[in-house]
């Protein structure tokens, strides 16, 4: 399938690490646009060396980038900096409070030297009282009440994935394209910002409305009194599968299809309302129908009956999951920490683009640091002899090529 780039033509320069920042510029790089990553020299984005859980924090947010490996903490290096930004159409950022500022690339000194920049600031808090706090996911996991919600009561517990840098990243990709669009009539750009906090603020949103309108405290997920009478993991004879019956319409033919014409019949169960209040004897027994049949077999008359279900999956099961290789859900991308040049299938964007439904795909693997100094500056308009010069001065650096 085609490779759609609909951001084609737009330049970024991203100064980032971990993921919110990171995970923004894949958005614009995936879709098109010319990234950039700036790097600090000498040692690179501090990612490529994390270890453990967040050994593939670099493959998996940094294909499609080019490297540029530059030290802004010199007059030279922000020298430097200013002349790309005079060039670009977005500089993005996510480090701590004022650090930008204080390397001579805020908004105010990058505005000034190209007032159609569009300045994306992804921080930890938006204005107020707290804006200067440093934050991470993790923390406003907990502050916000996610944690609360997500483990048993009173064992607060983080999400099993960096959900509110992403989130923070997709929404402040989504402010800057809104920045863009503006400055296309107006002429002339903006900062805008997105936040880790509010982003985890927005997802309690619906939790927060519910409290309002019943009056209760929100209890934690694990403890909710549901809104529908089956939605649980239930044992079969060999794994775990969730399912959800979700209308009377799905009872009727999940009772068809486990053969459970006695529950069916029974005026307790009639409506998805009056199931949710017998939950308490309805659920066990359907866990002693469920427990005798193999995963499979369950698996198949849910599909046949259009009942929601899914296995209890694991990460490791996404690579060989057939529909993400026949839809092209899965990037082949070079993964540092395997050396040799080992390719894993590393997700796609989870979108699609026109009648032949293509997605975004590889343009370039996650780049050595460093390794596009000369070919960025050369195309910002740097002579060979001033390139030497900055690598001669160490104000650029790039990793030997493997």
């Amino acid at each position: 399938m085609s490779n759609p780039k609909p951001l084609a033509g737009l330049r970024v320069l991203e100064f980032s690490h971990t993921i919110m920042g990171p995970c923004a510029g894949l958005l614009f790089a995936d879709l098109g646009a010319e990234v950039v990553k700036v790097e600090p020299a000498p040692t690179g984005d501090h990612t490529r060396r994390l270890p453990g859980f967040a050994a593939g924090f670099f493959a998996c947010f940094n294909r499609n980038k080019r490297s540029l490996a530059l030290d802004l903490k010199r007059p030279e290096g922000q020298a430097v900096a200013h002349r790309l930004a005079a060039g670009a159409d977005v500089v993005l950022e996510n480090y701590g409070p004022g650090t930008m500022e204080r390397l001579g690339c805020g908004w105010e000194q990058l505005h000034q030297v190209n007032p159609r920049l569009v300045y994306l600031a992804l921080k930890g808090f938006l204005a107020g009282p707290y804006e200067h706090r440093p934050a991470l996911d993790e923390v406003v996991q907990f502050q916000a009440g996610l944690a609360y919600m997500t483990g048993p009561p009173g064992r607060p517990l983080r999400a099993g994935a960096s959900i509110i840098d992403i989130l923070g990243a997709v929404f402040g990709v989504t402010a800057t394209l809104a920045a863009l669009r503006e400055r296309d009539a107006a002429g002339k750009g903006q900062r805008v910002s997105s936040a880790l906090f509010e982003s985890a603020v927005f997802l309690m949103g619906s939790h927060m409305a519910g409290s309002a309108a019943t009056g209760d405290k929100v209890p934690p997920m694990p403890a909710r009194r549901g809104a529908w009478g089956i939605y649980d993991v239930f044992e079969t004879a060999a794994g775990q599968l969730f399912i959800g019956v979700t209308s009377d319409q799905q009872w009727v033919r999940f009772c068809d299809a486990f053969g459970l014409a006695a529950l069916a019949a029974d005026p307790r169960l009639a409506s998805n309302a009056m199931r949710a209040k017998e939950r308490s004897w309805l659920i066990p027994a359907l866990q002693e129908v469920l427990a005798t049949l193999p995963q499979q077999v369950v698996a198949e008359r849910c599909e046949a009956a259009g009942i929601s279900w899914a296995p209890v999956g694991m990460p490791e099961d996404l690579f060989s999951d057939p529909h993400l290789l026949a839809g092209g859900g899965l990037i082949q991308t070079a993964i540092s920490a395997l050396g040799g040049g080992a390719l894993v299938g590393l997700p796609a964007l989870p979108v699609e683009f026109g009648e032949a439904r293509s997605r975004p795909g590889l343009l370039r693997q996650p780049p050595r640091m460093g390794e596009h100094n000369a070919e960025v500056l050369a195309e910002a308009g740097f002579p060979p002899s001033e390139i030497a010069g900055l690598a001669g001065a160490g104000v650029i650096v790039a990793a030997p090529a493997a």
